[in-house]
Formats: C-alpha cells, sequence, structure tokens
C-alpha cells in the first residue's frame, strides 16, 4: 500500500513561485463549476491551493482525502481568466496531480481508466485505432444494443459496465494523417499543418473533413502529417507529465518537419496543451526552442480563419442555434469572439446566447469516467441553459464538449445536433 508523502519531493513539484501566488481573494469562486455546484470550499481553486501549500510547508500529508478534493477539479481554468493575480492554476494542478501519481495515490477510478486508456491506448495511434474499430463493429452490429436491452453491463466486472455505459456512437467515418497535400482553392495564402490528434479522427471524422474543407477553401494548403498523435493533454492533466512530454516531442517533430507556416487544431483542448510545449519542455536542451517556435505557431482554426481573414459565405443557413464555450478555448487560450464572428457571418443564422456559456459542461477529458456524479450534475445544469434558448443545434468548438453535450440531448429524448463550428460553416460554403 502507498505510504502518505510529506511535502512536495520530485522535480515536476509545484513552484513556489506559483503557489504562493494566491492572495485569497476569492474572485475565482463564482467561476468554478465544482464550488457553484458544492458550496465546498475545499472544492474551490483556494481551497486547493491551501491544501497544496499545508503540504508543501509539511504541515500535512498527501492521502486520499486531499486528494479526492484535488480529483475532483475539472482543471477548465475558469479561476485563471478571472484571477487578478496572475494565479497559473492549471500548470500548478498537473503538477500537483504528478506528485499524487508518484506515491500511487490516484482514486482506483482514475487509476483503472489511467491504466486502460492513458497508458496504454494513448501513446499508441495504432492500439487507439485498432480498439475504436473493434468498438464501432460492437456498435454496429447490434451487439451493443443486446447487451444493453439485456441488462448484462450490470454483470461485467472492473468498472467495465458503467465504461460501456459511456460509449459514444462512433463516426462512420475514420479521419488520419496522410502523405497526400489537400490543395488550396484558388491562390494559396499558406501552408499549414492540421492535427489529427487521437480522439476527434475516429468519434469526429467528419469534423476533421470539415476543417480540412474550411481551410482550403480559404486558400491555404493542408498537410496532415504521418507521424503525428495525442497531444498529451490528457497525460498531463492526470499527473503523467513524461508521457505528455514524449507526445509533444513527437508532435513536433512531425509538424514541423513539414515545413509549415501555422500548425492548426479544431481542438480546444489540444491547442491549449499545444501552446504550452514551451513551458512543458523548457527544461530540455533538444526541444525547448523548438517547442517555442511550436506554440508560436500553433492556432485554433476559429482564431486562425478570422485572422485571414476567411470569406463570409454567401449562401442562407435558416436556424436557431446556440454557442457553448469550451473552456479550454475560452479561459486558458482567451479566445471568445472569433468563433462568434464566425456564426454571425453566415446568412439567415440566429445566434442565441446561452446563460453561463463559459461554465464547464462536465466533460472535461475523462471527467465523465472518473467523475460521473459531478460530471452528470454540470450536463443537467448546463443542458437548462440550453434548452432555455430554444435552439436547433448547439455550437461548440471542442470533442470532448461535443460528446457531452450529444450524451445530454440523448438523455432528455431530444432531436436536436450538437456541431463543431467549422461543420456549420462548411455546410454554408457546400449551400454556394
Amino acid at each position: 500500500m502507498a505510504q502518505p508523502l510529506s511535502g512536495f519531493r520530485s522535480a515536476d513539484a509545484p513552484t513556489e513561485s506559483d503557489l504562493y501566488r494566491c492572495v485569497h481573494c476569492g474572485l475565482c469562486l463564482s467561476s468554478c463549476p465544482t464550488y457553484v455546484e458544492t458550496a465546498l470550499e475545499m472544492e474551490s481553486p483556494r481551497g486547493r491551493l491551501a491544501l497544496m501549500k499545508a503540504v508543501n510547508e509539511g504541515r500535512v500529508e498527501i492521502t486520499p482525502r486531499i486528494v479526492s478534493h484535488w480529483e475532483m477539479c475539472l482543471q477548465c481554468r475558469a479561476c485563471e481568466a478571472v484571477c487578478p493575480s496572475g494565479v497559473p492554476y492549471g500548470r500548478i494542478m498537473e503538477r500537483t496531480r504528478s506528485q499524487v501519481r508518484a506515491v500511487g495515490l490516484q482514486s482506483r477510478e482514475l487509476k483503472r481508466f489511467g491504466r486502460f486508456f492513458l497508458n496504454s491506448a494513448l501513446p499508441n495511434p495504432k492500439k487507439l485505432r485498432m480498439g475504436v474499430y473493434l468498438i464501432r463493429i460492437y456498435q454496429r452490429l447490434g451487439i451493443q444494443k443486446l447487451v444493453r436491452l439485456s441488462h448484462l453491463l450490470y454483470l461485467l466486472p472492473g468498472g467495465i459496465g458503467k465504461l460501456e455505459s459511456q460509449l459514444p456512437t462512433l463516426s462512420k467515418r475514420f479521419f488520419g494523417p496522410t502523405e497526400n497535400v489537400h490543395s488550396a482553392h484558388g491562390e494559396k495564402k499558406m501552408t499549414v499543418a492540421l492535427l489529427s490528434g487521437c480522439v476527434m479522427p475516429l468519434m469526429q471524422g467528419p469534423t476533421m473533413e470539415a476543417t480540412v474543407r474550411v481551410l482550403t477553401r480559404n486558400s491555404c494548403d493542408v498537410m496532415v502529417p504521418l507521424g503525428q498523435g495525442c497531444c498529451g493533454a490528457l497525460n498531463g492533466h492526470a499527473g503523467d507529465l513524461e508521457t505528455s512530454r514524449a507526445m509533444a516531442r513527437t508532435n513536433i517533430d512531425s509538424l514541423m518537419a513539414a515545413g509549415v507556416e501555422r500548425i492548426i487544431t479544431s481542438s480546444a483542448g489540444c491547442g491549449s496543451s499545444m501552446k504550452e510545449y514551451a513551458e512543458l519542455l523548457k527544461a530540455d536542451p533538444e526541444y525547448c526552442t523548438k517547442a517555442v517556435q511550436f506554440s508560436e505557431m500553433t492556432q485554433d482554426v476559429t482564431e486562425f480563419l478570422v485572422s485571414l481573414p476567411f470569406q463570409a459565405p454567401t449562401s442562407t443557413v435558416n436556424r436557431r442555434v446556440t454557442y457553448q464555450d469550451p473552456c479550454h478555448l475560452a479561459h486558458a487560450q482567451r479566445i471568445t469572439a472569433a468563433p462568434r464572428t464566425i456564426l454571425n457571418s453566415i446568412p439567415g443564422l440566429e445566434l442565441v446566447e446561452m446563460e453561463n456559456s463559459s461554465l464547464c459542461c462536465g466533460g472535461a477529458g475523462i471527467y465523465p469516467s472518473v467523475q460521473p456524479a459531478l460530471s452528470k450534475r454540470l450536463l443537467t445544469r448546463k443542458m437548462a441553459s440550453i434548452d432555455a434558448t430554444d435552439a436547433q443545434e448547439v455550437i461548440t468548438a471542442n470533442p470532448g464538449c461535443m460528446l457531452q453535450l450529444e450524451m445530454g440531448l440523448k438523455s432528455q429524448g431530444k432531436n436536436g445536433r450538437v456541431r463543431h463550428v467549422v461543420d456549420i460553416l462548411d455546410e454554408a460554403y457546400s449551400l454556394e
């Protein structure tokens, strides 16, 4: 059994310059989803930082009870966006979780999911794709429907039943890296590399295809280089910083070797992680300079399109939509205007703002699998905000949000769709 740890010890420990920047003003409380839901001080950024300081000073030990408060954090980084002291809370939490992981005090749920997904599937794109391919066969042959109707899920061991119940419907078409270049329409303005990543090409293949079409429509040659993989965000959030660094090096090597001018992603979570490769690899003498360049070249697809600027569509899309701000786009990257600029450029499209559009939907990476109860509560709150808009479609810009919101619509028996910003822009272009 792992022993409690007093004090932070490894090279990846939170730095005191980060940890002691918090002045306990409490301005973050109303923006923190877990505090909003629980009203508990220890489920707020301020409370979690107080526990970290106590451990750092040796006043308390890291115990499962303390770890439970840290693991309840969504790492949405809403607190960072409102913090007057500039506390880098996301970085502090990742480093704190690396300490927890080092002594084996992660929760049983996180250890189980880590072995299955973070440590086995994500670092190995071929293994991930094969696993997803088998799941797709399981779904398309009707086996999943039979298993669920027969209630066999309750007999499956080790939490497998819970994981199965959360499986989304997989994309009918997978997307992936290729040697081919997707050529610009008309005179080329720029050559860009697109991150395919891990989950999105398997779960939202059509959205990745739409991203390519939108970029080529806006005069960009698009490369999806071979050799790339997961951005490393999920491993980093779980405290496995070494695996996250290895993934970052792989992407730097593959994407920068293409000789492109920009690196584009249609995943808010990936973009946030990639823009922070410079921080992640700052102690690596071989990659530190390349990581700075890589981070500076990285842009979210909505950010990039607005900066070009993109071609406003001329065809009408008569539809009422609402927009959900992905946490790692709004809070980590501070990008809120670009997606709305694109949506408002589409003739006939009515954008109705939902209440608390930037409050986390609960789909934070692996959070629905390791913290299902609170994830569901946050989703219920988000669905109420969506319902109040009477929107026909929900638009967002992150794969995790898309999966979570689709689950919310399905649980309510609703026929509405969840789509990425580029999906609806691509639709408007296709009507011309």
